[in-house]
């Protein structure tokens, strides 16, 4: 057996176990499950790891990571395995200073951490790109997800209303985890813009604010879609142009796409464009202070730096004509997404 470092707790039975985590804060308001020592090695081997191994140093917070309590915590969350090496993935990513793990984990805006996991690995666990991507029902999607959150407050101390200071949060901060739908998609897999392989697994990570979805079953092309976007997506910036946006296309509107021979590119540069907003605007919907002159009239301001801030990834059921957005956390120097490789030991 793994020597663990952890503190042990001795209850009678796995309601009392279950009641210690809530009285010691290790919940996320749901039940857990009980971390024991054979629970806790079989996620480490599963990993290749060893116990004290560091996975990620938490800058700001000064904190070590290591592979025992990211252990311990996907145990709580309920997940396989097999789930761990997309775990370990995004505990290295979260460290990356592009992410700038602080800001968006304690700001009031209150975004969570969105995982869009690529490659074989997403098939292999069960994960679900599908029907309902962002709602119940796929373990590893759900479980994924919520380990890193618990983590997060049980590890590093992102503790709502401690360090994590967010006004409002989201249901994403629960769990906020899918796998793009590769086969269907009209594009190629995400991970690939990113400089891997196709046949390589990888998790980016994005600090985000709550899904934003919309219809349109009115138009036939690229164009007609993309209008109803960018329609939803200009009023949603800040003061400040945002870091990133994703985009998600669902069946229906990933054929429309497909079907005109659009790229990933072509979308891109198009809502780029379609989303520009006159100051003035902002400023009459009093998200940008200032009186409103003929100058800021004519002065225009993109949605996102570039046009590969936006990022294009297919996703969702075949039938519907619904897509959606998210908007990134913090304005031009917020988080940036980050992808790590998913490695099998």
């Amino acid at each position: 057996m793994i020597e663990l470092k952890s503190r042990r707790h001795t209850v009678d039975d796995l309601g009392s176990a279950i009641e210690l985590c809530y009285a010691n804060g290790w919940t996320d308001g749901l039940p857990v499950i009980p971390p024991t020592a054979e629970r806790i090695a079989a996620m480490l081997e599963a990993g290749g790891l060893k116990p004290d191994e560091q996975l990620s140093f938490i800058e700001n917070r000064q904190v070590s990571v290591t592979a025992e309590k990211v252990a311990i915590n996907a145990v709580m969350a309920g997940c396989k395995p097999e789930y761990m090496p997309v775990i370990i993935a995004t505990v290295r990513a979260l460290a990356d200073p592009l992410y700038g793990y602080h800001g968006p984990a304690t700001s009031t805006g209150g975004s969570a951490v969105f995982m869009l996991v690529n490659g074989p690995i997403a098939k292999q666990i069960g994960m679900n790109s599908g029907d309902n991507v962002f709602g119940q029902g796929w373990r590893a999607n759900a479980t994924i997800g919520r380990a890193i959150r618990l983590m997060m407050q049980n590890v590093i101390g992102t503790t709502p209303g401690v360090l994590d200071r967010s006004s409002l949060g989201h249901p994403g901060k629960y769990t906020f985890c899918i796998a793009e739908n590769e086969e269907d998609s009209p594009w190629p897999a995400f991970h690939t813009t990113r400089g891997f392989k196709a046949e390589q697994s990888a998790v980016t990570i994005f600090a985000a604010l709550g899904v934003h979805q919309y219809s349109n079953g009115l138009s036939a092309t690229p164009e007609g879609v993309l209008t109803t976007t960018c329609a939803q997506m200009r009023m949603s910036a800040g003061t400040n142009r945002q870091p990133q946006y994703v985009t998600v296309f669902a069946g229906e509107h990933q054929l429309i796409m497909q079907k005109a021979g659009w790229s990933r590119e072509d979308v891109q540069n198009y809502v780029f464009e379609n989303t520009r907003m006159a100051q003035a605007e902002m400023q009459r919907a009093n998200i940008r202070p200032g009186p409103v002159t003929a100058e800021t009239e004519n002065t225009m301001q993109t949605l996102v730096h570039t046009p590969q801030d936006l990022l294009v990834i297919a996703a969702g059921g075949k039938a519907g004509v619904q897509s959606c957005y998210i908007p990134g956390w913090g304005g031009k120097n917020g988080s940036q997404s980050v992808t790590y490789e998913i490695k099998k030991p």
